[in-house]
């Protein structure tokens, strides 16, 4: 039997939704935040497109395709695999990978040519040259998190005139454009020292947290720069402000923080060489991002029961399934 009642519980525009009913039209698709949904009005739906409390998927017993909206996949989304085992959990993973290597890019360059602090000076009315600026050409690039996102960061990149970069992946795998070498976690240590700037794109696992902490910012070559889009977990911030007021860093990027909303008490937030946004460099800022999640979401659901589904996560990782 196909999937007959599709919940979209996450933001459209009104040609999202055309495009949606055009491509499924023997679907009945209803357009509406699961939050404000009542459990008897959320249990008909058979597939959910975007996002739902996992505390509330038993809720819908006939599950049988739940499409995130988001790369991440949360632990709990992953009782899937046991409560309801005939549903197929995939992620939009694939999605942000312009947006958010764009992001990496900017801050990169922006730390570069002391941008941030130009504009401190600016809004002071301050006339002052600020002095020595960095350039990305030639520079090893360390790529924590080699996945969609890592990836076209990595070509942006090379673009732009890097020197090495090097990949560091959760499982082995063989180097491949742009990247001139693949590691796991395990070589972190040995990768650290190389590298001039490092960008971590990584999910929230046990593995990660604290991921950077004080041992490792000193293993960090002196004038490096650190970049995070991931989740703010993988990095100790009481460590990383010791790095940066040491000299031993250029600056740092950080478009997430272990506690969102950063709480206004945090030192990050008077720290001259951070770059903080309100994790913005994902979610629908960019068009493109948008359209992506959408197509995504209507190629899964066209392709249920027997995919090849995009992005499809595998239950004893929380990451997408490798597809050699």
């Amino acid at each position: 039997m196909a999937i007959e009642r599709i919940l979209v519980s996450m933001p459209t525009r009104p040609w999202h939704r055309e495009k949606m009913r055009q491509a499924l039209p023997e679907a009945q698709i209803t357009f509406s935040d699961s939050t404000n949904m009542a459990d008897d009005e959320l249990a008909p739906f058979d597939a959910l497109v975007g996002e739902v409390n996992p505390n509330r998927l038993h809720v819908l017993k006939n599950l049988k395709l739940l499409q995130l909206h988001f790369s991440g996949v949360q632990e709990g989304f992953l009782q899937l695999k046991d409560k309801q085992p005939q549903a197929v959990l995939c992620s939009a993973s694939g999605a942000y990978g312009q947006a958010i290597s764009e992001y990496l890019l900017a801050a990169l360059l922006s730390l570069y040519k002391l941008l941030p602090r130009y504009r401190d000076n600016q809004n002071k009315k301050v006339w002052e040259d600020l002095g020595r600026m960095r350039s990305l050409r030639g520079q090893t690039v360390l790529v924590v998190g080699a996945g969609s996102i890592g990836g076209a960061f990595a070509q942006l990149a090379r673009a732009l005139g890097a020197g090495e970069i090097i990949g560091v992946r959760r499982s082995e795998a063989f180097a491949h454009p742009p990247f001139d070498a693949m590691h796991t976690l395990d070589a972190l240590d040995e990768l650290l020292p190389l590298a001039d700037v490092v960008s971590l794109s990584l999910p929230h696992t046990e593995e990660t947290r604290g991921l950077m902490d004080a041992r490792r910012f000193a293993l960090m070559k002196e004038e490096s720069v650190i970049l995070n889009v991931g989740r703010g977990s993988a990095i100790d911030e009481a460590a990383l402000l010791g790095a940066l007021r040491s000299g031993r860093l250029w600056g740092a990027a950080l478009d997430v923080t272990d506690t969102e909303p950063l709480p206004q008490d945090n030192p990050l937030w008077e720290e001259p060489r951070v770059l903080l946004t309100p994790h913005v460099s994902g979610r629908y800022n960019l068009d493109a991002t948008w359209e992506n999640v959408v197509d995504i979401a209507i190629h899964n659901l066209q392709a249920w029961p027997g995919g090849p589904f995009i992005s499809r996560v595998d239950y004893s990782t929380g990451y997408r399934e490798r597809v050699d």
